[in-house]
């Protein structure tokens, strides 16, 4: 976020500019630079969930679907959610379908959070939390992670609850850091929203992108955590979609309805063809879920030994799209952000600067992050490129 304010713009807004990832991204057409910033595949996802949608469209499936979703979406979000963390959801009444996880995220806060409300969060976090936050007029309570492993102090996060604590928003597998939380983390975080009586809303987008012997641990399986739980996630990244924006969310039906409640006057419904193609991708045999992992896990191993032979110092990412750097070994200043915007021009590379997934900006300064999920080609060619860097 910037300090200068925006004319016109509501106050709850003031800081929030135009994404890092639109200036990033007009950078590296600019420059003609291999753009690493941007978390987006290039290439297709699975050929039965692009023929599921193409056949969708030429049978006339193209004008409004019904508010919560098409049924055959929500029937197969309900029996992911069955077939892989054993949880039972009613497809009509606790599922709904939405514009991509960030829409899902927007409905849940602008539906349960009240002015003055405050929302207990990990920082990094992907930039939309803070925003959405803001727009219901509640407050982030931010607990920092820190690198290398990106663990947290459970009494920091216990003292980060007060009264007017509403809720807590966990995101794991985590954009940016790459840390996935265990089975111990989680349970703790469980237990404080069980002894404080607070909602959970959890951003799992990366849950079938785990690598090494990581385990994705969803909130809702966990002892007394199902009915105070909404888990939130989407197509986009799983089926290498993300332009698509097919998101949904699953919870019990008073915190669902909750988040339809304001979902409805976002965009109300969105992408009936592409949600045919979601759900026949959500029913694809297991061999696929392992082989997408596996895929990524390898382009990350592509990606870093390249990082740290170009100088930086490269922290452990167990999932996700990316990987996070410390850039001081290459600059010493640690300015992140100026270094972000100087790589394109240096190296022909581009990367996402993680102060702005920061509410306390100094904590990211030095910290940057790097997307992995692009062709080994395209791999090797911002490797080959960085490695002037160490030179």
């Amino acid at each position: 976020m910037t300090s200068s304010r925006v004319p016109h713009l509501t106050a709850k807004l003031q800081g929030f500019g135009t994404t890092i990832f639109a200036e990033m991204s007009a950078l590296a057409v600019a420059t003609g630079s291999v753009n690493l910033g941007q978390g987006f595949p290039d290439t297709d996802g699975p050929a039965e969930v692009l023929d599921a949608a193409v056949d969708a469209i030429r049978s006339g499936q193209n004008q409004y679907p019904p508010g919560p979703g098409l049924p055959v979406l929500r029937t197969a979000i309900a029996e992911h959610q069955q077939r892989f963390y054993g949880l039972t959801y009613d497809p009509d009444s606790e599922v709904l379908v939405t514009a991509g996880a960030t829409e899902a995220l927007a409905g849940a806060l602008l539906g349960l959070l009240d002015t003055g409300d405050e929302v207990v969060l990990f920082e990094p976090m992907y930039d939309s939390y803070q925003a959405c936050i803001a727009l219901a007029g509640a407050t982030a309570r931010p607990v920092t992670l820190r690198p290398p492993d990106y663990g947290f102090d459970l009494d920091e996060l216990r003292a980060a609850i007060t009264p007017k604590t509403k809720l807590l928003l966990v995101n794991t597998p985590h954009n940016p850091t790459g840390k996935v939380l265990d089975r111990a983390e989680m349970q703790s975080i469980a237990d404080l929203a069980i002894e404080h009586d607070l909602i959970v809303v959890t951003d799992e987008v990366y849950e079938h992108l785990c690598f090494d012997d990581a385990e994705h641990v969803a909130m809702a399986t966990l002892p007394g955590m199902r009915d105070r739980t909404l888990s939130i996630s989407s197509g986009g990244k799983t089926f290498n979609t993300t332009g698509w924006k097919i998101g949904w969310l699953c919870g019990p039906a008073p915190l669902v309805t909750a988040a339809r409640t304001a979902k409805q006057f976002l965009t109300y419904v969105n992408g009936g063809p592409f949600q045919v193609g979601i759900a026949a991708g959500l029913r694809l045999d297991a061999s696929y879920f392992t082989g997408l992992a596996a895929g990524l896990q390898a382009q990350r191993d592509r990606l870093v030994p390249g990082l740290v032979a170009a100088g930086f110092e490269v922290y452990p990412t167990r999932g996700t799209y990316f990987v996070t750097v410390d850039i001081r070994p290459l600059r010493a200043d640690g300015d992140g952000m100026a270094f972000c915007r100087e790589l394109p021009h240096r190296a022909g590379v581009v990367a996402i600067p993680n102060e702005v997934f920061y509410a306390n900006r100094h904590e990211g300064r030095h910290l940057v992050r790097f997307a992995f999920c692009k062709r080994p080609e395209v791999l090797d060619q911002a490797v080959e490129r960085l490695a002037a860097l160490g030179a």
